[in-house]
């Protein structure tokens, strides 16, 4: 049993294809969410928008691989920005990121069990539309879908306090499954009801106005939220300089592929009005109109939406519960929240606090006309601004941290001579920064709820943070001072990646030597 003083970390069983799942886990999902939406707004050109979108989100990816490798910690793009632009950009990221995890449990809880309640007419005989009711001034309050969506959550907090090992096998099996059946989905699809004349027919006639387009593209990104959780389980991955550029990377193309081709098949199979029709399923209209297998693949593609959606939820627990993890560590936020349960060894605490936000959040959405709505809205700002800081800090770091290791760098480099050291400047940081940067607009220009909620989420926090701080002693807009050279060492040791360790102190080494040599002269 650990003493009084002995601080308990995150333990490391996260294996290779563990921390694929956790990201596929996460973004994997996202598509059964969003392709009605995106097809409702971006029509004949949706493939077009996911198009776009997942290039951006191929930049994302990259971006985050080279971080996770070189800095395997919890905490995700929130450490990586303390990092790199110091404290109080690093809160502004975690925050933000909070905010997406936070809305992921509740989303996709929620998404999870509406595909579910597709089972219900066949079972009880009743839809669950018919089981919406009155509340006051309140309409078409769904108390049995929000009942659904808690217990689902109930069971995401227990099972992830419980320890990583179960919460990881989950993701594993479940998401194995979906891999194979999204694929036989779109095998299927393009050899049996795919019609390229159909496809011509929608873009040539029905290509939208420019503002639905932008509004289409900017709910497209939410096809691609949440690749950063393979870096909020970097601390807790074996040998992660290895694991995570492999796994990222496969992560990326995986989840870029499926998006386009699903968005690409709709429009070669059905009219996107019917697919726009039915935002709340759209996977599964889509799979009941292949043939030979259309019969099945409507209920199996409720199912398959279901699972996938709930480990995603988990996802969320998870990554929410380590982002915080993190933030208490580095004087974010109360110290209360840095513990470890004793016997799980798992932030007990952090999952049951954010994700009691998740419930909050799922709560007041069922209050509104329409929750996954409501909740849809606001799931694209917190992702898209703490992107922009993470290229930032990227494009920062490979000037202020030189020396440690790498692993894993962004492609389109260009060698430059700064304080008299070649540094390798990322032209694929500025461009990803700016395609992100054109995102966050469109999110902040054409969606209601996300340009209100989003940034007073922020101020919201901000205002704990600043009371915090000061209550501490510790600087608002300034930094703690931090040994990062020592915490480098200290994060390779525990990761057991030694090779990089030596490479890590032998860089160090030749800088105290060259600065003793300058200072002679």
């Amino acid at each position: 049993m650990a003493t009084a003083t002995e601080k308990l970390e995150l333990r490391r069983e996260v294996t290779v294809w563990g921390s694929y799942m956790w990201g596929y886990a996460d973004v994997g999902a996202d598509i059964y969410a969003a392709l009605g939406l995106v097809m409702l707004w971006a029509k004949g050109a949706t493939s077009l928008a996911f198009a776009l979108a997942g290039l951006v989100y191929i930049m994302i990816g990259l971006a985050y691989t080279e971080l996770a490798a070189a800095y395997p910690v919890a905490g995700g793009g929130q450490f990586f920005t303390l990092r790199g632009l110091g404290d109080f950009w690093g809160f502004v990221a975690g925050a933000a990121l909070l905010l997406d995890y936070t809305i992921d449990i509740a989303l996709f809880a929620t998404a999870s069990a509406g595909y579910i309640n597709f089972f219900l007419p066949y079972l009880f005989g009743v839809n669950i539309d018919s089981l919406a009711v009155s509340i006051g001034p309140l309409h078409h309050v769904n108390l049995v879908w929000m009942a659904e969506a808690l217990a689902l959550v109930f069971f995401l907090i227990a099972l992830n306090i419980r320890g990583m090992r179960e919460s990881s096998l989950l993701n594993e099996v479940l998401g194995a499954i979906d891999i194979l059946t999204e694929s036989t989905i779109i095998v299927f699809g393009f050899l049996f009801a795919w019609r390229p004349e159909l496809l011509a027919h929608q873009w040539v006639t029905q290509f939208p106005t420019f503002k639905e387009f932008a509004y289409g593209s900017s709910l497209a990104i939410i096809s691609f939220v949440g690749l950063e959780s393979i870096s909020q389980a970097a601390q807790e991955t074996k040998r992660p300089a290895t694991v995570v550029p492999r796994t990222s990377v496969g992560l990326i193309f995986t989840v870029f592929i499926f998006a386009t081709a699903f968005s690409t098949m709709s429009l070669g199979v059905l009219p996107w009005q019917d697919i726009a029709k039915t935002v709340g399923d759209p996977v599964a209209t889509l799979a009941h109109a292949i043939p030979f297998i259309g019969i099945i693949a409507g209920p199996f593609a409720a199912l398959l939406g279901a699972t996938i959606l709930l480990i995603s939820a988990n996802s969320g627990v998870m990554s929410a519960s380590r982002l915080t993890f993190a933030m208490s560590q580095f004087n974010f936020i109360s110290d209360w929240f840095n513990a470890v349960h004793p016997r799980y060894r798992t932030p007990y605490r952090t999952i049951l606090v954010f994700s009691g936000i998740g419930i909050l959040q799922l709560v007041l959405s069922f209050l509104t006309p329409n929750a996954m709505d409501t909740l849809g809205n606001m799931y694209a700002f917190g992702a898209t601004t703490g992107y922009i800081l993470v290229f930032i800090a990227l494009i920062k770091l490979r000037f202020t941290d030189p020396y440690a290791p790498r692993p894993y760098k962004v492609p389109l480099n260009i060698k430059i001579n700064y304080r008299g050291r070649v540094v390798e400047f990322p032209i694929l940081g500025v461009i990803g920064t700016l395609g992100i940067s054109t995102i966050l607009f469109e999110v902040i220009l054409t969606h209601a709820i996300g340009r209100i909620a989003g940034p007073a989420w922020i101020i919201l926090c901000f205002l704990y943070y600043a009371y915090y701080r000061r209550s501490k002693g510790y600087p608002i807009f300034g930094n703690i001072p931090r040994d990062w050279e020592a915490q480098q060492i200290k994060v390779l040791e525990a990761a057991e990646e030694y090779d990089l360790l030596e490479e890590y102190k032998q860089a160090l080494a030749e800088r105290e030597r060259l600065e003793a040599k300058a200072h002679v002269k």
